[in-house]
Formats: structure tokens, C-alpha cells, sequence
């Protein structure tokens, strides 16, 4: 008697993993942060011609409690830095948060004392979207990015066991003090 007797049709089987992350990557929601000129056209990815609803993000949230993306459009300055984290801080977890714009990026053209030279100073940042400013079309590009790591990345312990291994490979890959003087 094979496994294709005993299960009913109908039934769909599937792992935990996968199915948790199927559930988080179509309720992802998102918590503003506009700074700039980008967040324009966060703004228009909200509107009906865009339909946010499509991806199970038809309500910004204001609060970070109630969000587990952070789209930080625009430029950081060093006087928001703070304000950033702490609510970053605050969102639970999981949490994952796109850098929209170069300002958001690398700093963009503001090159100065005054502008964070990339929110990745600041937060970690899972996806980096370029342009400036870029448009709705190319937001919905990293949030479907976004759906895609969101739906491959493993829970619980396999997940810190993940996180492991990319370390030791990230230390591995990194050449050691020794090297760099040979090499340079």
C-alpha cells in the first residue's frame, strides 16, 4: 500500500518552514518612513493604480508595533538616525526593512556631515533599491524580492543555524590580516 493510497485527494502537504513563510510574505505590513522626494512615490505605490492590496499590504501602519517592514525612503540624517532605530527597535519580530532611493543607499549626492551615508549604519537591511527616485513599479520589484527571501528563510533553529553559517563563511571568504599584507 504506497503513500499515494492513504492520503485523501485533496490534501496538500508541505513543510512547516514553508508554509509559515508563504504566511508572512502575504501579510507583510509595512511601516513608513519618508523622509524625502521617495517617498512620493512610496506614497503612489498605495494608490489603486498600483493596488499595495495585491501583495496583502493595503494598510500602511503608523505604529511599529503593528509593522514588520520598514521602507526607509529617502535620506537619513544624522539627527533621525536615532529615531530610525528606536523604531526599528521597537517592531517585532520577524522584521525586514528595504532601503528605497540611493539617499537611502549610500547617501546619494549628499556626501556631508549631516546625511547618514547609508541607513545600513543604522538598521540592517535586507533589500537595496536603487534610483532616485525610483518608482512604484520598481518598489513592487523589491517587495516581490523581498516575497521570495521571505519565503525561502528558515525558522527557529535552523534559522540561527543559517545565520551561523553564513558568519563562518562571510570570515572564511574575508582575508586575514596577514594576507592583506602580502597581497597589497
Amino acid at each position: 500500500m504506497g503513500l499515494e493510497e492513504k492520503i485523501p485527494s485533496g490534501v496538500l502537504l508541505t513543510g512547516v518552514e514553508r508554509l509559515a513563510g508563504f504566511m508572512r510574505k502575504s501579510s507583510l505590513w509595512p511601516a513608513t518612513f519618508g523622509l524625502a522626494c521617495c517617498a512620493i512615490e512610496m506614497m503612489s505605490f498605495g494608490s489603486p493604480r498600483h493596488d499595495a492590496a495585491r501583495f496583502g499590504m493595503e494598510v500602511f501602519r503608523a505604529s511599529p508595533r503593528q509593522a514588520d517592514l520598514m521602507i526607509v525612503a529617502g535620506r537619513v540624517s544624522q539627527k533621525m538616525a536615532p529615531v530610525l532605530r528606536q523604531i526599528y527597535d521597537q517592531m517585532p519580530e520577524p522584521k525586514w526593512v528595504i532601503a528605497m532611493g540611493v539617499c537611502a543607499s549610500s547617501g546619494g549626492m549628499f556626501n556631508n556631515y549631516a546625511i547618514v551615508q547609508g541607513v545600513d549604519h543604522v538598521v540592517p537591511v535586507d533589500i537595496y533599491l536603487p534610483g532616485c527616485p525610483p518608482r512604484p513599479e520598481m518598489l513592487m520589484d523589491a517587495i516581490l524580492k523581498l516575497h521570495d527571501k521571505i519565503l525561502h528563510s528558515p525558522l527557529g533553529a535552523h534559522r540561527e543555524k543559517a545565520e551561523e553559517d553564513a558568519e563562518r563563511a562571510a570570515l572564511m571568504a574575508a582575508p586575514t590580516h596577514e594576507m592583506k599584507g602580502l597581497l597589497g
